[in-house]
């Protein structure tokens, strides 16, 4: 994986990074790698989720889900990080499954969504590591009634992931259905490629021992300087332009396998950095799709983001024919993936024409190991940028008083803070 921070520079975007300022930040990079490397190598809270290329462990995986691997559609029931690395894994890579992730608990969507599967051909993976999420729990007993109601024993066809204690856990051992351990030390958001997410991926087909590697790849490349180590180089720029105005960060892949990264991202970046007043509001975007809708305000609105511009760098073909239509002989003989290249550096030079701050991350393609590289590149990027803020990376607090407060209401046991009231009809 490539990074190339060069449009981030004081030279050409405003807010920029100067020369002088990056040697300096490197100094401090240093000692957050130092501290990051400590944390791995005792596998501490949050920096244990940096060790699944290591620990991981894919045969595990595959032998859970091979009695399930008949199935045509699947179910992952759960939220946040218990859904989101699944689903980037599975719209990334996978091949010829039919994914649906129940991740909300709109009702609509859900009895939709339950009234369109062949439940008879449905394989449920419910994910939740404490095993008392309410969201997760509550689809899954939704989802459990209607199997049962279309005569399918469900138990036959439900996996789970969860802690080794919790509501999830006893359902799980008083039915006997086969569980996977969540990873220990390691947070949903960090968890895409543990137990959480690899059982979607197996089951799409994906290749995990490619994807494990693609990850270790990039724990070894993390090194004391951001002039070495792609992650801590987007990383520390990303912090650096944070504290100097950008303070929206974009994510902009041009890809639509990677659509569903952007949002993994902006869950990783948003609940790990945003912390004590500080912290990267992410944006999700997709390119070339996004020229058309968000672009103006990225060229021509505040002064407060980076542009982080993410393709592969071989795309398959798709030759765009042949057309006698005036003004359409530029098309003529070319293939939509120079095009879609095209669009992608006009979009990166415009930026840099107007001063907007960019980020250029290239892959070698949308693969398992570019892919199994990018989400540990992103994640450590993440991990550095925490220790660089001064932040608790991989705690949640704001989280969790909204989650006590919603089971208090249900339980009639809460009272909320008074608000104001001004309703407009």
């Amino acid at each position: 994986m490539r990074v190339d921070i060069g449009n981030a520079l004081a030279a050409t975007a405003r807010p920029g990074v100067s020369a002088d300022a990056l040697d300096r930040l490197d100094d401090r990079v240093a000692a957050a790698h130092d501290r990051i490397a400590d944390g791995m190598a005792d596998s501490e809270f949050g920096y244990a989720a940096l060790n699944l290329p290591e620990t991981a462990d894919p045969a595990a995986v595959e032998a859970a889900v091979e009695p399930l691997a008949d199935a045509d559609t699947l179910l992952t029931v759960g939220i946040g990080g218990s859904a989101l690395g699944a689903a980037t894994l599975v719209d990334a890579l996978g091949d010829g499954l039919d994914y649906h992730a129940l991740d909300n608990v709109d009702p609509a969507h859900v009895r939709d969504l339950l009234a369109d599967l062949d439940l008879a051909d449905t394989v449920v993976h419910v994910v939740s590591r404490s095993g008392t999420t309410a969201e997760t729990l509550a689809n899954f007993l939704v989802v459990r009634d209607a199997m049962a109601d279309a005569g399918v024993d469900w138990t036959e066809r439900t996996l789970v992931t969860t802690g080794v204690e919790g509501n999830l856990r006893d359902l799980a051992d008083d039915h006997g259905l086969p569980v996977l351990d969540a990873p220990e030390g390691v947070p949903g958001r960090f968890s895409a490629l543990s137990t959480v997410a690899l059982p979607a991926a197996a089951l799409a087909g994906v290749d995990l021992d490619e994807l494990l590697a693609g990850a270790a790849a990039g724990r070894d490349a993390l090194s004391g300087s951001l002039y070495d180590c792609p992650a801590y180089a987007y990383g520390a720029v990303a912090y650096a332009l944070d504290v100097r105005g950008a303070s929206v960060n974009a994510m902009l892949p041009y890809a639509e396998g990677l659509e569903t990264f952007a949002e993994w991202f902006a869950q990783l970046w948003a609940e790990s950095l945003g912390k004590d007043g500080l912290g990267q509001t992410p944006a999700r975007a997709l390119g070339a799709t996004d020229q058309h809708s968000q672009l103006q305000l990225y060229r021509a609105g505040p002064r407060d983001k980076l542009v982080t511009m993410v393709r592969p760098e071989s795309r398959p073909d798709c030759a765009i024919p042949e057309t006698d239509l005036d003004g359409l002989d530029y098309l003529a003989g070319g293939d939509l993936g120079g095009l879609l290249d095209a669009e992608f550096e006009a979009t990166e030079a415009s930026l840099a024409e107007s001063g907007v701050p960019s980020v250029r991350v290239e892959l070698p393609a949308v693969d398992a190991h570019s892919l199994g590289r990018l989400l540990f590149d992103i994640e450590a990027a993440c991990v550095l940028a925490g220790e660089l803020y001064g932040v608790e990376t991989f705690t949640q607090p704001a989280v969790e008083w909204g989650k006590d407060a919603a089971r208090g209401l249900l339980r009639g046991e809460a009272d909320l803070p008074e608000k104001d009231v001004l309703v407009v009809e």
